[in-house]
């Protein structure tokens, strides 16, 4: 059967997609941003109050995935917390100037992590060469990659994700990037082993005043009482979906 992994933003969103069906968690901050490296507090309060697996992100900052010295210094440091807390695995990935992947640093990764399972992220779908990426994270020890398919949706790039997927057991590939009920069961058929999805909605923050001329962001088309969670009903129906195509 199919694996459902969920990316969530919150402890509460995590403890919501457990309670509907989630097999794990992907445990990030800043949705805006793609996903960074939750905080300590964050982190803690995830391994208390959460049974399934969760596996945090391990980003500094948005963009790319080529990283200076101190922002990769900076990545191994977290590494070492969320090993101490005792997290299953993580998810991260870091690239070169020429879109390889960045064997030195990765290797300084799964040295970090230890037995820890590690999830090449989407810095898959920004490498030059998918087909010699897998190879070389396959070496790496790598336990999976999450991709799209190298393509703005992984519906979209459904292609590549079966040829990745047909290539090598290991590492899984796990198909990401606008997952959805709606097009769920054309990854379950073409054999995907994991599916990762946000099963995520916007709401508006609680808030009754708002200073409407004011942003705290640098992109003045950003809604600062607009909250992204995950939407319990959609995680359900995916499970659901998950357990019936089994049958």
């Amino acid at each position: 059967m199919a694996l459902l992994e969920i990316c969530c933003y919150s402890v509460e969103d995590a403890v919501i997609a457990q309670q509907r069906g989630a097999d794990r968690i992907e445990f990030c901050a800043a949705p805006n941003e793609g996903g960074l490296t939750p905080s300590f507090g964050a982190l803690k309060a995830a391994r208390q109050a959460l049974s399934i697996p969760v596996h945090p992100i391990v980003r500094p900052r948005g963009g790319d995935f080529c990283y200076r010295s101190d922002e990769f210094a900076a990545m191994l440091e977290d590494i070492h917390l969320i090993r101490e807390l005792g997290f299953p695995g993580l998810v991260t990935g870091v690239l070169n100037e020429d879109g390889l992947v960045d064997v030195p640093r990765m290797r300084e990764i799964m040295r970090a992590a230890g037995e820890m399972s590690v999830t090449f992220h989407r810095a898959f779908d920004m490498c030059a060469d998918p087909k010699q990426a897998i190879d070389v994270l396959a070496d790496l020890g790598i336990a999976r990659i999450l991709t799209s398919g190298q393509q703005s949706s992984a519906e979209k790039g459904l292609s590549l994700i079966i040829e990745l997927n047909a290539r090598t057991g290991v590492p899984i590939i796990m198909a990401g990037a606008g997952v959805r009920v709606q097009n769920l069961g054309k990854f379950l058929a073409a054999g995907i082993k994991e599916l990762h999805s946000s099963a995520g909605r916007w709401s508006a923050s609680p808030m009754r005043y708002r200073n409407t001329g004011l942003s705290m962001s640098s992109d003045p088309a950003a809604d600062e009482y607009a909250r992204y969670g995950v939407d319990g009903d959609a995680v359900a129906q995916m499970k659901q979906m998950i357990v019936q195509h089994r049958r």
